[in-house]
């Protein structure tokens, strides 16, 4: 199955079932109010967190440098912060590993290792070649 299918379908289910086990245990308001506080503060440390990764990358394009880390952290960022707006335990919890820039190089680095290796294997090498002569018969 498609891996976005299968996210579509279970993300819901996974945040449904925490509200469930976390609202039985604190109760419905205090559910909610964590929610809305993780959320908030969320947002909060998204944006601060995007404010440096811009100064950085304002930093890097003044020394003629591509700021490459700064547009992955940048767009990782957004979707942190998308991932905190939505209510739920599971998404707050992605979207706070992926504010702090420790967990998001870790991230970065899983990416980068995963995708080199995958170009690597993809790559033609001398054993895929095969040598031979041909001759034209049209002329």
């Amino acid at each position: 199955m498609n891996t976005l299918l299968l996210i579509i379908l279970f993300v819901p289910l996974i945040e449904i079932y925490l509200f469930i086990q976390i609202g039985g245990q604190i109760g419905a308001f205090n559910t909610i109010l964590v929610i809305l506080l993780t959320a908030v503060v969320g947002v909060y440390f998204a944006r601060l967190q995007g404010l440096n990764t811009l100064k950085s990358g304002i930093t890097q394009l003044y020394r003629n440098q591509m700021p490459i880390y700064e547009m992955m952290s940048g767009a990782a960022l957004a979707l942190a912060a998308l991932l905190l707006i939505i209510p739920g335990f599971a998404t707050d919890l992605i979207g706070f590993l992926l504010i702090f820039p420790v967990t998001r190089n870790i991230f970065f680095n899983y990416l980068s290792k995963k995708y080199t290796k995958q170009k690597s294997t993809n790559k033609k090498t001398k054993d895929d070649l095969i040598e031979g002569e041909y001759e034209d018969k049209d002329k």
